[in-house]
């Protein structure tokens, strides 16, 4: 009898390049998440690395997932963690033809940028051409007040009655820091659900026209508001930058994404590209050094155009040392 469930495997892979967080995405390939056999033509549209479990060949599912990013994109991947488990019902449009309920385990893996190549025209992309909304470095985003907050009045008004309009504003509030409520920097996969509820995300209008249940009945999509990817990838992508951006206070993942020696104000960079927002530099210099996450190597970076920089490496003690060794996001601000 044919199994009524397929386990694929969806790789979120992240690297920041010149104080751009960016993740690497494939050509669209209905086959790379279905079943064998599947028929259909679905849109071209970015993806994340993806592929089945090989019940036969892959030993465990990082391995299995190793496999499909080493074929589909020519890369080695180091660090992995699990993410999540993708199941909704029909989040896979030919669900329904194939008779199976198909499951995706998601990876988050963290890299250093390298060129790609493999078999489905691996590029590397911007993750906030995805999320415009999620990066403030340069102050409040544009898209934010233009379009978003605008969106979400619309949104709160057209609510059937007086309890459904206190519960969409209590959400849009607390998820985009409304009415005196601060920005959540973590709350990535939080805006973008409920920007999809609201029928505004590119995802939303295509799932409607497809008859998934769900999505919203009043889509209008607004081209502000990032580029789409195929499936429910960009949820995925969504659950990955919440757990990284939370990640950062309790663990040293920031230092994956660094060569082994770096100067301070790169290590600042990269932090605050993936946070979105600006740091204050002496309070990240003096908890990374007071925390000893960093050592010096004696050495100095001449190619700054000003005084040499001094290089640090990570210090890999500071794991055995104590539970919980993030950076902290000193000076963080609470934007609303």
């Amino acid at each position: 009898m044919k199994p009524r469930v397929s386990l694929g495997l969806n790789a979120v892979i992240v690297a920041v390049t010149r104080e751009a967080p960016r993740i690497l995405t494939i050509r669209h390939d209905a086959s790379a998440a279905v079943a064998p056999g599947a028929k259909g033509d679905l849109p071209r549209e970015d993806a994340l690395p993806s592929g089945l479990l090989h019940p036969d060949r892959d030993r465990t599912l990082e391995l299995g997932l190793r496999r499909w990013v080493r074929e589909q994109t020519g890369l080695e991947l180091g660090y992995v963690e699990q993410l999540y488990t993708f199941g909704d019902l029909d989040r896979n449009p030919e669900e329904r033809e194939m008779g199976q309920r198909v499951l995706s385990i998601a990876y988050l893996a963290l890299v250093r940028e390298a060129r790609p190549s493999g078999t489905r025209g691996a590029t590397w992309r911007d993750w906030y051409s995805f999320f415009p909304w999620e990066d403030w470095r340069e102050g409040r985003p544009d898209v934010f007040l233009k379009v978003i907050r605008p969106a979400v009045e619309s949104w709160i008004r057209s609510a059937p009655d007086g309890a459904h309009r206190r519960e969409r504003r209590e959400r849009s509030e607390i998820y985009f820091g409304l009415g005196g409520a601060p920005w959540d920097f973590e709350r990535v996969l939080d805006r973008y659900e409920l920007i999809y509820e609201m029928g505004l995300a590119a995802e939303a209008e295509r799932d409607r026209s497809a008859g998934q249940p769900g999505s919203s009945t009043t889509a209008r999509r607004l081209p502000q508001l990032g580029e789409s990817m195929a499936l429910d990838h960009r949820r995925i992508l969504a659950t990955a930058l919440s757990r990284i951006r939370g990640k950062l206070k309790y663990r040293p993942v920031v230092f994956e994404l660094l060569p082994t020696s770096f100067t301070l104000l790169q290590l600042q960079r990269v932090v605050e590209a993936l946070v979105g927002v600006r740091l204050h530099k002496q309070n990240l210099r003096r908890l990374v050094e007071s925390a000893r996450l960093v050592e010096h190597t004696g050495r100095y970076e001449t190619r700054t155009g000003g005084r040499p920089a001094e290089l640090f490496r990570f210090r890999r003690e500071v794991l055995r040392e104590r539970p919980a060794p993030g950076v902290g996001l000193p000076g963080l601000r609470h934007l609303g």
